[in-house]
């Protein structure tokens, strides 16, 4: 009785197995397909990346700034001479005196 029960429960058992195994084979195809559009994307997303920083490197250089403000704004550098620097102490307030 037991070896006939063992049999049987061993001739059902291929099946499910084998079905076990398909859809894991389906699962791994899936999640290997997601897994290659992240990569995608993530590469996308570098380039992206280096673009902008190429992009702010240039917008954000000293050349380009004066060109700007001399060429287009017609904004002139001012000699140290003709710079006047106001300091207040933070001891007087605003208004100087305390009273």
């Amino acid at each position: 009785m037991t070896h006939r029960f063992l049999f049987y429960m061993t001739v059902l058992s291929v099946p499910f197995f084998w079905g076990l195994a398909t859809w894991q084979s389906s699962r791994y195809g899936d999640l290997e397909r997601e897994i290659t559009k992240l990569e995608k994307t993530q590469e996308e997303w570098v380039e992206n990346n280096k673009r902008l920083l190429a992009g702010i490197a240039f917008l954000s250089s000293p050349d380009r700034i004066e060109h700007i403000a001399r060429d287009e704004l017609g904004l002139t550098k001012k000699q140290p001479e003709e710079v006047l620097q106001i300091s207040i102490d933070g001891d007087q307030g605003l208004y100087g005196g305390g009273e």
